[in-house]
């Protein structure tokens, strides 16, 4: 292994013998792309096949939610941490052992026995997601050039809207004909493919950086957010209690003491020093909110589309295909306007547009035209296409040299930060309408709905979308802040 990868290392800015740097580079946003393609699928596949996976390994009901968090928590955690490794021993080795650990964890997933074994398996799978999410925006960081980077962005925004797309068709046809296993199985191949392809065409550029490992850090925050989503799954099936608040309130100091611990940490999980960049917080938090406010928003049309409407798995994710297809093909665009006119107006632009289709879904009937809920969709895709790469190209730009693998982990862990509370959240909202129970059984897909059921559940997910519209807005100021921000960052020059 060391062997190989001396002998494909180049001395940073050049590039290795072979093909034109021109066809190097689309090669290699490529294998990146493939990386961001499967870990999209696998986010959006386990959608479909929670009810499946309840059924079939007796997975009790407020645990299956844990087979989706697991996977996005380990992978929030984790995010700086892989970042680092990748800054230290190569970022492209961490991007390949990512994409090895990942096909090896859809494996064991596949061949699951138990509520205890997906679960676990799914950390497994998480900790290859996160070698590819947090290395993969500092590969490009390395390979394309400052000016193009936000190009290069756009195409992984395709990547991650083709692989969405592929992950709720091939969900809606695997869990209607064949069986929920094959939603990691199709894992293995594309990996191993994608893991052949990578040997070939990647090679590590970037000097070495030596950093250390915050393991203090990682545990106080893996322990923090653990006690705040448990407490938070728990109420949307039981009520409050003191064994609860008190999981609540142990995480909340934790994470306070986390802050505390980063401070005095020669190499800090988060660098917290990267918030003095004057674009760098609008541009983290604006991302924190923007994956709450959006994460849930799958979840939530689905169980509309199957549990009001009464649709099949493969009709509601075909309804959903459009908005994907139409996101995917704005991304490279709102990435070359990043490129040319900063990011600021086409992040704030992508999120105002999400904005629109949150409001649009809080006004969802029992009888609303399904063509209107494929083009609603299809709005707040192409909100979110614009939204991604120009957010992605502003972190990376502020960023000083020799820390994209730390600020791309940030991004991706204030990212899942949102992402893992983002369907909790939902539920909670949702719940104070109707039973808790009722709510979290309507929202995992393991209750069937009648007429006045059904009525009930449109009203709750009604709260949850102006909970979602609220949190969009909030962003999407942040956003619009970033232009002071630039300024002060460009009088700083």
């Amino acid at each position: 292994m060391l062997a190989r990868d001396r002998s494909r290392a180049a001395p940073v800015g050049q590039v290795a013998p072979g093909p034109t740097t021109e066809a190097r580079t689309g090669l290699v946003l490529l294998v990146i792309v493939t990386g961001v393609l499967i870990t999209a699928v696998d986010t959006t596949i386990v959608v479909l096949a929670l009810p499946e996976i309840e059924r079939a390994l007796h997975v009790g009901i407020s645990a299956v939610i844990w087979v989706i968090i697991s996977y996005l928590l380990v992978i929030t955690v984790l995010s700086t941490q892989v970042g680092r490794l990748g800054d230290m021993f190569g970022r492209v080795r961490m991007y390949e052992a990512g994409f090895l650990i990942f096909v090896i964890g859809s494996f064991l997933c596949a061949v699951a026995w138990d509520e205890i074994s997906i679960i676990a398996f799914r950390v497994l799978q998480g900790l290859g997601g996160a070698l590819v999410a947090a290395n993969s925006g500092a590969v490009i960081a390395d390979t394309v050039p400052a000016a193009s980077r936000g190009r290069a962005y756009g195409y992984n925004a395709v990547g991650w809207n083709v692989g969405a797309v592929l992950g709720v068709v091939l969900g809606g046809v695997i869990v209607t004909y064949i069986s929920w296993r094959w939603i990691f199985w199709i894992n293995v191949p594309i990996g191993l493919a994608a893991l052949g392809v990578a040997t070939r065409v990647l090679h590590d550029r970037s000097e070495r950086v030596r950093r250390g490992i915050d393991v203090p850090g990682m545990v106080v925050l893996s322990l923090g957010l653990f006690g705040i989503l448990w407490a938070m799954v728990k109420l949307t099936s039981e009520s409050l209690d003191l064994p609860l608040l008190a999981f609540f309130g142990g995480g909340i100091v934790l994470l306070a003491l986390f802050v505390l611990i980063e401070k005095r940490q020669r190499a800090p999980m988060l660098d917290l020093g990267l918030f003095s960049v004057p674009t760098m917080t609008p541009s983290l938090l604006a991302a924190l909110l923007q994956s709450l406010a959006n994460f849930a928003v799958l979840f939530l049309l689905l169980m509309y589309l199957q549990g009001v409407r009464g649709l099949s798995p493969l009709h509601a994710a075909l309804l959903l295909v459009p908005g994907y297809v139409v996101g995917g093909a704005v991304g490279p665009f709102a990435g070359r306007i990043a490129d040319k006119r900063g990011a600021v107006l086409p992040a704030t632009a992508g999120l105002a547009i999400q904005v629109v289709a949150l409001l649009f879904y809080a006004q969802l009937g029992l009888a609303t035209p399904l063509w209107m809920v494929t083009a609603a969709y299809a709005v707040g895709a192409i909100g979110a296409g614009g939204f991604f790469p120009s957010n992605n190209s502003a972190v990376m730009k502020a960023a000083p040299e020799g820390s994209f693998g730390i600020a791309s982990g940030m991004l991706r862990t204030f990212s899942n930060v949102g992402m893992v509370f983002s369907f909790a959240v939902a539920i909670l909202i949702a719940s104070h309408d109707i039973s808790k129970h009722l709510a979290f059984e309507i929202f995992v897909g393991t209750k069937a709905l009648n007429h006045t059921s059904a009525a009930a559940f449109t009203g709750a997910i009604h709260a949850a979308f102006y909970g979602s519209t609220s949190l969009m807005v909030i962003a999407a100021i942040l956003s619009a802040l970033r232009v002071r921000a630039v300024a002060t960052q460009e009088r700083a020059l």
